[in-house]
């Protein structure tokens, strides 16, 4: 059997998820895509706090066999993370990648710091040091049969074939859910102080805002009109009475952006939009997304209103929700 390590060589393990540790931070701040960052999040999520916790507690080998410090490190580093992120619910900081980055590193630091101390205290300390002789002491190898031999290495490839895959599951995640921001602004840019009043010819001004979440470049169309409804309580139905297309239609294609969970929001494309309505009124306006193409649109009617054309499914769409839309009440006074 090979000799255990003796001086620096005695806490390779503990001083590897050090360093581990601190690369992983400055990874995730250089290098936040790279296949490396996903590999060494997963163990230092998923491993090393139950590690370092386990070889803190329980520095002498009769303590703990091989597989229960194995089994250990995975179940209570499962526990230690969420309970660490529900300390941090409660702090200005929140749940957030870099706090919980910082408290996972000082945790797995801390504890193995904690972990060589009693190490180096121990009667008996237990090092992992894999060789191939003890690797077949601890199975018994030797006086296993030939089908036991068999099913342990079909366990081993079994265990390895587990974790492979869900490295691989946790590092090449799904897409997120695919969707576009479609928002409007009053004129100072806040959700407020819309042009909800005005005047017959009087200047009212917001600002459209697309964002891409589409996981692809998406080419926006955006239809502004103008109409004029109302409920019919007797037939449960809308009934449009007039229905104008509005100056200033447009176009845009975005590349798709990253949702940012971590920092401010900001915006990809935004737009100022004026208008002006020159009948008094309760009116609509109504501002309709499409992607990629957009409807056409039957021949204009003579006197412009398209209430009585099949254009009128465009509004009607959109309040049920169909057509990903926007609505903005004004009342034209003379």
């Amino acid at each position: 059997m090979g000799a255990p390590p003796k001086g620096a060589a005695k806490y390779w393990d503990l001083l590897a998820i050090i360093v581990l540790s601190l690369i992983l931070d400055a990874l995730i701040f250089h290098f936040p895509d790279s296949l490396a960052r996903k590999a060494l999040g997963l163990a230092f999520v998923l491993f090393f706090p139950g590690y370092v916790f386990i070889t803190a507690l329980f520095p002498n080998r009769p303590e703990l066999d091989n597989l229960e410090r194995l089994a250990l490190s995975f179940g209570l580093s499962i526990a230690i993370v969420p309970l660490i992120g529900l300390g941090l619910n409660y702090t200005p900081w929140g749940i957030r990648l870099i706090p919980i980055l910082v408290s996972l590193t000082i945790f797995n630091v801390a504890l193995a710091l904690i972990a060589i101390y009693r190490r180096a205290k121990a009667f008996e300390p237990w090092v992992p040091w894999i060789t191939l002789e003890r690797v077949k002491e601890e199975l018994e190898w030797e006086n296993s049969s030939r089908l036991d031999k068999a099913l342990t290495v079909i366990l081993i490839i079994s265990i390895i074939t587990s974790i492979g895959t869900l490295g691989y599951v946790i590092t090449h995640p799904k897409p997120g859910e695919a969707f576009t921001e479609f928002y409007i602004l009053g004129p100072d840019g806040i959700a407020d102080n819309y042009p909800t009043e005005l005047k017959v010819g009087q200047n009212g001004t917001v600002i459209i805002g697309i964002v891409n979440h589409e996981h692809r470049n998406v080419t926006y169309y955006v239809q502004v009109w103008l109409v004029n409804l109302t409920w019919d309580n007797r037939t449960n139905t809308t009934v449009i009475h007039e229905m104008y297309p509005m100056q200033g239609w447009f176009n845009v294609t975005l590349p798709s952006i990253p949702v940012n969970i971590e920092g401010n929001w900001t915006p990809q494309f935004e737009t100022n939009y004026t208008f002006s309505i020159d009948k008094p009124g309760r009116w609509q306006v109504w501002f309709l997304l499409f992607k990629d193409e957009q409807p056409g649109l039957p021949p204009a009617p003579p006197d412009g209103n398209y209430a009585e054309t099949e254009a009128r499914n465009l509004i009607l769409e959109a309040i049920n929700g169909t057509i990903q839309s926007l609505k903005l009440n004004v009342d034209v006074k003379r």
